[in-house]
């Protein structure tokens, strides 16, 4: 993936642009991971040329990628909204306080945001733009999908060993078959998101 879209911000004079997106909206059961990236797009290496939307990527290829993009990126930031604030104010409000998070960390001052998605980020007082499918489209966005991505299966993965009955470290919390039959067996865990409806069926 190119990152002309960057560049063309870099001569509307935006020097520090960040890409942000978020992994785990629909599951069932954990948090919801946002990051934001932010690149000095002089002195992109040549290996993330394979930077794509992580749902397009093998997991194994997503860890290299993130390791990368974490050594090279000039800033990056993860926030996560666990399941208790996710019932509490809802998934896409959830989702937007993960991205607030995250951009909080950054270590620089992004002059825009690049926010996936149609609905922009309420409250945020720079410039931003909402891209519809902006992960499989711009260079910025795909890194951060990768990041949220990764982080938040290695959460699932610890959950797995917490709750192994549920096989998270399969599924991550999405509402597959095996998910499914495992909640209709053992009933909701901890960590299940009480406020969807096949968690709150069986409650």
């Amino acid at each position: 993936m190119d990152f002309s879209y960057e560049t063309n911000l870099k001569q509307q004079g935006y020097n520090v642009i960040a890409g942000i997106d978020e992994a785990g909206r629909g599951p069932l059961a954990g948090p919801v991971v946002a990051a934001a990236v932010i690149f000095d797009f002089s002195e992109v290496p040549a290996e993330l040329n394979a930077v794509n939307d992580s749902k397009k990527l093998s997991a194994d290829r997503r860890t290299d990628l993130a390791k990368l993009i974490m050594e090279r990126a000039a800033g990056f930031g993860i926030g996560l909204c666990n399941h208790e604030t996710i019932d509490r104010i809802n998934i896409l409000q959830a989702s937007f306080l993960a991205m607030k998070k995250a951009l909080s960390i950054l270590k620089l001052k992004p002059q825009i945001i690049l926010v996936d998605g149609n609905l922009p980020l309420p409250n945020y007082s720079l410039p931003q733009k909402a891209i519809v499918n902006g992960d499989g489209l711009i260079f910025s966005i795909a890194a951060a999908s990768i990041l949220a991505k990764v982080a938040r299966d290695a959460m699932m993965e610890e959950m797995h060993l917490k709750y192994p009955r549920y096989f998270f470290n399969q599924h991550k919390g999405y509402g597959t078959k095996l998910h499914l039959n495992a909640l209709k067996l053992y009933g909701p865990c901890e960590i299940h998101r009480k406020t969807f409806k096949p968690v709150k069926k069986l409650l």
